[in-house]
């Protein structure tokens, strides 16, 4: 009941915060209307795909692998409609960089097949599938058209409006706000990386002494990994990313000269899913492993400083 409390929890503040949030801020043009309506109306299209892709399949990691994909055409899709103005393309070209940066990660770990549909499925959704909770199967289904499809691709074209705001404010030129957040993105982009080496490196030198047959001894025995930036926290990766949609975030700042506007629900809800996602991570871990519950203890979730 935790979990579909949680998937509860997250739809409501789908819907609330945005609605909220939506009278703070110079209300949206004809343009921007109808940007906003046409990239609905293709994320419409991406979460029907995913939902019946991954019922046929039973592989429910079709959102994981659009993940990085989607947002690099949300965004040069507004910056066509912006034609091409300097911030519009700033942003565009750095959530290109994060999105080929994420997809050859992604790719590394098998998740993309010449089959498009098939490929290495996240393991916590086939750990997720055997919850008492989502017996029978119509209980999966509804979970999987409402949360894994619908919320997470929403989601997706939600942290990626600020360029609607941008679009907005075309007018005001690039400042020395734009080129500091540039490089704070930058900075995460590269934190984010060196976090997921060092991951798929330990992952990967542990199946293979496995696949050997030979016995597991130090770090690998113990099972996961708590060196390098995973000695500061436990999720490096994950809070990586959710500063980089944060910093995302301050374009709309920059542009229309506002600290709160409706496009912040994005990063918001972000924040909120990974909070509930990395819980879910640690319980498998937890189990898996006797000594995470000490690393836990140890070390903070997200932020690399106990005093944050």
């Amino acid at each position: 009941m935790k979990i579909i409390s949680t998937a509860i929890l997250l739809l409501i503040t789908l819907l609330v915060v945005p609605l909220f949030s939506h009278f703070f801020g110079t209300a949206l043009g004809p343009t921007e209307l109808h940007v906003l309506k046409s990239l609905f109306i293709l994320d419409a299209f991406v979460i029907t795909y995913c939902f019946i892709i991954g019922e046929i399949t039973n592989n429910n990691s079709q959102v994981d692998k659009l993940w990085s994909i989607l947002p690099i055409v949300y965004t040069w899709l507004v910056a066509d409609f912006g034609d091409y103005a300097p911030r519009l393309v700033l942003m565009s070209v750095l959530v290109t960089i994060w999105g080929i940066r994420l997809t050859i990660n992604f790719g590394m770990k098998g998740a993309y097949h010449w089959r498009f549909w098939a490929g290495e499925e996240d393991y916590r959704w086939q750990v997720l599938r055997q919850k008492p909770e989502f017996k029978p199967r119509w209980k999966w289904t509804l979970f999987n058209l409402f949360f894994i499809s619908g919320y997470q691709n929403l989601l997706i074209l939600l942290f990626t409006l600020p360029s609607i705001v941008a679009l907005q404010n075309n007018a005001v030129p690039c400042n020395i706000f734009d080129y500091s957040i540039s490089f704070l993105m930058l900075f995460y982009i590269g934190y984010e990386t060196v976090a997921d080496m060092q991951q798929l490196r330990f992952q990967t030198k542990k199946r293979e002494i496995i696949d050997a047959g030979q016995e597991l001894s130090g770090d690998y025995k113990k099972g996961f990994l708590d060196k390098g930036l995973w000695a500061f926290s436990r999720h490096p990766n994950y809070y990586a990313e959710q500063a980089i949609w944060i910093c995302f975030y301050l374009f709309s700042i920059t542009a229309s000269g506002q600290w709160f506007n409706w496009s912040i629900a994005g990063c918001l809800l972000l924040i909120l899913l990974f909070q509930g996602s990395s819980t879910f991570s640690e319980e498998i871990s937890k189990n898996k492993y006797p000594e995470y519950s000490a690393y836990q203890k140890k070390f903070p979730r997200f932020i690399p400083f106990r005093w944050l």
